[in-house]
């Protein structure tokens, strides 16, 4: 294998780890944050406007780290900046 095949291996590696850890990590703490709304609703009925509001913003913010990992994998796949290295 020369160095072009080894970096085509480690950067399909990379994006698969990259992915495997955002949407872990992005599960993990959709699934607390659901069950924290969830048990907060339990508890106060009457402030169920504000919970969800709250739950949904965060949500939100615990998706885009996904969409991050997932754009750090896209570019990896297809625009991968150590390419250069190997034909200059």
């Amino acid at each position: 294998m020369n160095g072009h095949d080894w970096l085509i291996v480690i950067s399909v590696a990379g994006a698969a780890a990259t992915m495997a850890a955002g949407a872990v990590g992005a599960a993990i703490g959709e699934s607390r944050i659901a069950a924290a709304a969830m048990d907060a609703l339990a508890r106060q009925p009457d402030a169920g406007s504000s919970i969800t509001r709250t739950l949904f913003v965060s949500l939100a913010m615990v998706e885009s780290t996904a969409i991050f990992c997932l754009v750090i994998s896209l570019i990896l796949l297809f625009a991968n900046p150590f390419a250069a290295a190997l034909t200059g």
